[in-house]
């Protein structure tokens, strides 16, 4: 039987969507349908991308290729080196070679690339289908916060938990009877635990080739290939899963906000990654640390915290992105504006714990989330650096990026650019906190305990700085009244000091 133009269908896979049986692959069948996958310039450069990003995923996509040709499928597979510029161009060279007569594609997590893929002008019809790689759907997550005046992940939250039964009593109450044990998740670290060394992933011959390629092609970016540990193929995204769930999740709770000078993982799962391209799946590995809590083998308070982040956090951030742009992207309500300071591309400042948070991110595209938020963000909060900059490098720098998960959590979270539509209050601190959650001062030249001088860190004076700049907004927020009310308690002289030495720091650490 010769089959028809009509019903031969090509399908577009994009980097981030290497699961089978998902979104436009759910109903795929070899012989009927057609796959393309590209590697573009277009979204290779977008933003300077690390090189373990782009590795990660032109690598991972070379094995998806592979198995689904395993699977019977015919795969029309662009590599970069043919130097095609977009997607648009390589789904035009593979209607040219496979006649069909519908293209399909799962929805774009990227505002950006869903737009421009709409917009495309193809010689037969075109349909995007849902995407169900996540726990709430767009039209969920809009029904959810229908109405609401504020959008508190808490809330929302502890409905996924209600609708996937994760960590419920028999009863439906939550286990232990909180929904949240956010506060026994914020020990320092400081030797109390031994950190458990990963194991090294050797290369294969896919990933080696590609490699060389990156270091080829992009030898500009940040990234230290010789030291690429990810996984590029389901089974390796959950191999290094199961380390982590006998190896650290025992201790991740404990010590998931601390900050080390010995260890850039921690306890950390470091899968994000693979769930982000879909080498691993979301409901699967909240099931799993479940399963290790009810077997005995962690506490409550580290399995709801990897919960929390998964099921709660990385689906309440991808909702708030769908529902807020494209407006969302815009947002500068502190009117940040400052350049963004060249050390960012090579880690060379004296502030230990920056430069230890920004060198570990360009060279291994990897810090966890208060390294991202509470030191990086900080800074970048504190001195007002350009929104757009920031955004960009934090886009381009880690593995994990996209532009759903990184804006919401940059421009919101970390910049409180958006006014407090992610956050309640900024997340601005002193180098008191850093102090608190890790070793990093011990080897820094800076003393957190001084706000003034040569010797003074420079989190402190610009703090206090903040919370004066933008005092008459933070009159207004409950949350920041008390940390407000003591910097006015401040005698003027000491005040006038304080700012003067900001403004010194400032123009040193931009210099």
């Amino acid at each position: 039987m010769v089959m028809s133009i009509e019903s031969k269908r090509l399908i577009l896979v994009l980097g981030d969507q290497l699961t089978p049986r998902r979104g436009a692959l759910a109903e795929a069948e070899p012989g009927r349908d057609v796959i393309v996958m590209a590697e573009v310039a277009e979204e290779a450069n977008y933003v300077r991308h690390n090189q373990h990003k782009i590795a990660l995923i032109f690598s991972a996509m070379r094995h998806f290729c592979a198995e689904l040709r395993e699977a019977g499928f015919e795969v029309i597979y662009v590599p970069y080196e043919t130097g095609l510029p977009s997607l648009y161009a390589a789904v035009m060279l593979a209607l040219e070679q496979c006649d069909a007569g519908k293209v399909l594609c799962t929805e774009a997590g990227e505002y950006r690339l869903q737009a421009a893929i709409g917009s495309w002008n193809l010689p037969c019809d075109f349909e995007w289908v849902k995407d169900d790689s996540f726990l709430v759907d767009h039209s969920a997550f809009n029904e959810w916060a229908d109405g609401r005046k504020t959008f508190r992940m808490e809330y929302f939250y502890r409905e996924v938990r209600r609708t996937y039964q994760l960590l419920l009593q028999s009863d439906g109450s939550p286990e232990g009877d909180r929904w949240n044990f956010d506060a026994e998740n914020r020990e320092g670290w400081r030797g109390k635990a031994e950190v458990p060394e990963p194991p090294l992933l050797e290369p294969d011959a896919i990933t080696a080739e590609v490699i060389s390629l990156v270091q080829s092609k992009f030898p500009d970016n940040p990234g230290q290939l010789e030291h690429f540990q990810f996984a590029t193929t389901r089974q390796g995204a959950e191999k290094q899963f199961r380390w982590f769930l006998e190896y650290c999740l025992p201790s991740f709770g404990r010590f998931q906000d601390a900050l080390a000078e010995a260890s850039p993982w921690l306890f950390h799962a470091r899968i994000s990654m693979y769930l982000n391209i879909g080498l691993l799946e979301p409901l699967a590995v909240c099931r799993s640390v479940e399963e290790e809590y009810r077997a005995g083998k962690c506490d409550l308070a580290a399995a709801e915290g990897f919960i929390r982040q998964v099921a709660g956090w990385r689906e309440y951030v991808r909702g708030m992105y769908w529902l807020q742009m494209p407006d969302y992207a815009n947002l500068n309500r502190l009117d940040a504006v400052a350049p963004l300071p060249d050390f960012f591309w090579t880690g060379e400042t004296d502030m230990r714990c920056l430069s230890r948070a920004i060198g570990q991110s360009l060279d291994l595209g990897y810090a966890h989330h208060i390294q991202r938020l509470m030191v990086i963000g900080n800074f970048c909060l504190l001195t007002g650096i350009d929104i757009g900059q920031v955004c960009d490098w934090y886009l381009g720098v880690y593995v994990d990026a996209f532009e759903w998960v990184e804006l919401p959590n940059t421009l919101g979270m970390a910049l409180h650019a958006d006014g407090g539509i992610m956050a309640s209050k900024p997340y601005a601190a002193s180098g008191k906190y850093i102090q608190r959650q890790g070793d990093h001062c011990k080897q820094c030249r800076y003393s957190p305990a001084k706000v003034t001088g040569d010797d003074a860190c420079p989190y402190n004076s610009l703090y206090w700085r903040f919370l004066h700049k933008h005092s008459a907004q933070w009159d207004l927020n409950p949350r920041m009244k008390l940390s407000l009310r003591n910097w006015q308690r401040k005698p003027e002289e000491e005040q006038v000091a304080i700012l003067e030495w900001a403004e010194t720091v400032t123009a040193q650490l931009q210099s």
